[in-house]
């Protein structure tokens, strides 16, 4: 009897540990705005940890290649909950990634803690990259997700 609670036991360990780094980071699938001839292509898209978490630091990565060099730009952020507009940001592209960008590939990361009064659910996001003279260079969409479970830590000072 001891021996099958042991089989048992390793065996939950086992499917924990397979189960834990798919909760911690996520690929998340991103669809084009409008066009697929962006001169700036995305490749893919980690958001960590995911689901995203109330009062956590969670970082966007987004790995792109470009078939032109890149000297500075803007990312343009808007964000949907539900069916409602919540947020729009804009960000210097180099500081976002090394600028000049080459031809190639490369990886825009952006980290961000989410205020604990963010409702949980379902979002969505579209970025826009601009180039210096505010030429589209690629326009992307994808879902993410927040959590029900905010920062214990979190206190109301912080709101």
């Amino acid at each position: 009897m001891a021996m099958m609670q042991m089989k048992v036991l390793g065996c939950l360990i086992f499917a924990l540990c397979l189960l834990v780094p798919q909760l911690s980071a996520k690929s998340t699938e991103v669809k084009y705005c409008k066009k697929k001839n962006y001169p700036v292509q995305v490749t893919g898209l980690d958001i960590d940890p995911y689901p995203i978490s109330k009062g956590k630091n969670t970082t966007f990565k987004i790995s792109a290649s470009t078939d032109e060099a890149i000297s500075d730009g803007k990312l343009k952020i808007d964000v949907t909950y539900i069916w409602f507009h919540v947020r729009t940001e804009e960000h210097d592209l180099c500081k976002k990634t090394a600028c000049p960008i080459p031809v190639g590939d490369f990886v825009v990361s952006h980290s961000q803690e989410l205020p604990g009064y963010t409702p949980p659910g379902s979002y969505s996001l579209e970025m826009k990259m601009l180039d210096g003279n505010k030429n589209e260079l690629t326009c992307i969409t994808f879902d993410f997700s927040i959590g029900f479970i905010a920062d214990e830590n979190l206190n109301l000072a912080d709101i």
